[in-house]
């Protein structure tokens, strides 16, 4: 009986071997239609690397040939001898099924490419309500779609055969090796083999989950080519990802429901075709000496919640809290990230209006196009030499396209800059080291040109194996209450360890930074909230974060000739004012620019993003229909369930971006 399950397996694994070889050839296909240059030639590692990260990427799906007739062929075919004798005609049948799905979606994506040069995205939703006869008259006139179709006769008539000179192959015979219950034991060996085997394939030739093949970690020679790195993705994988990223409703509205949604921001009676023009302004004149260097430091998942008079005891910012304390650094306790994920924060922050899970950095559009809400962009016109820095790889959310797109003049990844054999995360090189290594290009550039400086470090993320300790972590030294009480849990340990190092890595940078430039202006913030929060069981007085410990993120700004009183009317901001703010400190007066915030030198009474809202007194969530009262407390707050705010202004946020999105008309060319 088994050894019938042993051929079936054999049988399995051969019809598996046809459809990495299928996607390969669509790949190439692909490349050679839509790649300008066509020949390898000197660039063999490029087009090695795409091919062999696409093979592992694809056994996402691919691995399931295997799986599939293993479950509903060989092991039932192990017990019913009939069904066993049939069972090359199930897997043929199961194949040719796969097969035709892959053609498929390759000629889908073929056609998709030529009127969107793009590989499947959330354009695709569109597609809904739109006119399918116009669709069916664009495909049979314009994409010679007669023709595709006629290709699943000899396609599919190729993979009959193909699958049948694999089957045809010869089988090893299932060797006995001993009796009784020995051969039972290594019986059950090679099933839980074959099951491992699977996972191996479809996991991308490991077996732990998180090495898995996906977008963010094409490598960047192959991500930085738009033809590579798109066929570097199987079909059936860009679908998959479409589909798990459904189309927000917003991308749907016309024209009109556009305007009566955007009415809450924009001045009464605004019509201008270009929304974002209600919202030029002009600078009111320089409040500080214009800096020769500004340097705006983006931490990962830098909280405020670790600033609070509840967790202050713990020193866990022990950096950013001497930092703070200076006389002419002013911070904002109560600070609204503009995305809670790094992608949605990092966009929003760069590109000035919010990203609102729209996922801009990943649309072809803007790889080539951006807005006048810009911040490099308006800085650039201000005379500011742009420059962004990441600690990990350009390839990350296709920054090594969006990037430029924006208006920068220069960038660098960590993992370039730093040396090769340099520590990392999965993320990107150790903070310190990828800032040291920023801070020495920066002092090499000299002064001879105002610069402007973006920094966006990686390392304060899961899963905190940076070996803190030899950085100068000390829990004991910071506090013996909270030492001993992590004594017992090393995850909460190396969590706040990373906090603590994170900080000290951005406040060492800006004490190098001011020695060699000192009058440099800094801008302090964080992505977003996030990473290991400072509730220490028997340290402190809850072990449930409030809501504004859940999201509001750290900001601090300084200049040598800054005070309290530029920003005396707030308490509260957000990244959107950040923008705002910069160029109504340093600009001259009657400067014009584009902000969709008010700055911080003006009162704001409450700040509004996609996801969350917050006045002087009160924060709210939408996800959850929550809010609380906006105090710093070591007791906890009673919850305002049911309860939204200001929705009218979300929605219109949300609706100005998806505008831009469906009118890239409007779109400046880079």
């Amino acid at each position: 009986m088994f050894s019938d399950f042993f051929l079936g397996m054999q049988q399995d694994l051969k019809v598996f071997l046809l459809p990495p070889v299928l996607c390969a050839v669509f790949r190439l296909i692909f490349i050679l239609v839509y790649r300008p240059k066509k020949s390898p030639r000197g660039e063999w590692r490029k087009w090695i690397t795409c091919f062999r990260y696409a093979f592992w990427w694809g056994m996402d799906f691919n691995a399931y040939v295997f799986l599939i007739p293993l479950i509903l062929v060989s092991i039932p075919g192990a017990f019913l001898p009939v069904y066993f004798a049939m069972g090359d005609g199930v897997r043929m049948g199961l194949l040719l099924v796969y097969a035709a799905a892959l053609y498929t979606a390759f000629i889908a994506k073929m056609v998709f490419y030529a009127h969107f040069h793009d590989t499947f995205n959330q354009t695709i939703w569109l597609g809904k309500n739109a006119d399918k006869r116009n669709f069916a008259d664009i495909f049979f006139h314009q994409n010679h779609g007669a023709w595709l179709l006629l290709g699943y006769l000899p396609y599919l008539a190729f993979c009959w055969a193909a699958g049948n000179a694999l089957l045809s192959l010869p089988s090893f015979s299932y060797p006995i090796v001993t009796e009784g219950v020995g051969q039972y034991a290594i019986n059950t060996l090679v099933f839980i083999a074959a099951i491992l085997l699977f996972y191996w394939l479809r996991y991308g030739g490991t077996l732990r989950h998180r090495l898995k093949p996906e977008w963010d970690e094409v490598p960047p020679l192959v991500k930085e080519d738009a033809v590579l790195g798109k066929a570097s993705i199987d079909d059936l994988i860009a679908l998959e990802m479409v589909w798990k990223r459904p189309v927000q409703e917003v991308l749907h509205h016309s024209d009109e429901e556009s305007r009566e949604i955007l009415a809450s921001v924009l001045p009464k009676n605004f019509a201008a075709y270009a929304p974002l023009e209600a919202f030029k302004r002009t600078a009111q004149g320089a409040r500080i000496t214009p800096p020769r260097h500004i340097f705006f430091l983006l931490g990962e998942s830098y909280g405020q919640v670790f600033f609070d008079d509840p967790y202050r005891d713990l020193n866990l910012m022990e950096a950013g809290t001497q930092f703070r304390a200076e006389p002419h650094t002013v911070s904002i306790n109560n600070f609204i990230s503009s995305g809670m994920i790094s992608q949605p924060s990092l966009v929003s922050l760069l590109l000035g209006i919010y990203d609102a899970d729209l996922e801009l950095n990943e649309n072809v559009l803007f790889w080539n196009h951006t807005l006048p809400t810009s911040l490099p962009l308006q800085l650039k016109a201000l005379g500011y030499h742009t420059s962004f820095w990441y600690g990990g790889g350009l390839n990350w959310g296709s920054l090594v396209h969006f990037i430029p797109a924006l208006g920068f003049d220069a960038a660098y990844g960590g993992t370039d800059i730093c040396m090769n054999d340099a520590p990392r995360t999965w993320l990107g090189v150790y903070d310190h080291l990828f800032l040291a290594e920023a801070a020495r290009r920066i002092r090499a550039e000299g002064k001879a040109q105002p610069s402007f400086h973006f920094l966006y470090t990686t390392s304060n993320h899961g899963p905190f194996r940076i070996p803190i300790e030899e950085y100068g972590f000390d829990a004991a030294r910071l506090n013996p209450a909270m030492a001993a009480a992590l004594e017992k849990n090393a995850a909460k340990y190396r969590g706040l360890g990373c906090a603590w190092y994170a900080d000290w890595a951005l406040c060492r940078f800006i004490d190098e930074m001011r020695e060699a430039f000192p009058d440099s202006l800094f801008i302090v913030t964080g992505d977003h909230m996030g990473g290991e929060v400072p509730l220490v069981e028997g340290v402190t007085e809850r072990q449930e974060l409030l809501l504004r410990e859940r999201i509001l993120t750290a900001f601090s700004l300084y200049h040598p000739e800054l005070t309290p009183e530029h920003l005396e009317y707030n308490t509260i901001g957000g990244h959107m004012n950040i923008l705002p703010t910069l160029i109504e400190l340093i600009a001259p007066k009657g400067t014009s620019y584009y902000a969709i915030e008010k700055p911080l030198t003006e009162r704001i009474d409450h700040i509004v993003t996609p996801y969350a809202w917050l006045t002087r007194g009160e924060i709210g969530f939408y996800r959850e229909r929550a809010a609380q009262e906006l105090t710093v407390t070591a007791g906890m707050l009673p919850w305002m369930f049911d309860t939204e705010r200001f929705t009218a202004e979300r929605d219109a946020y949300v609706e100005l971006t998806a505008y831009y999105v469906r009118h890239p008309e409007l779109l400046m060319k880079r």
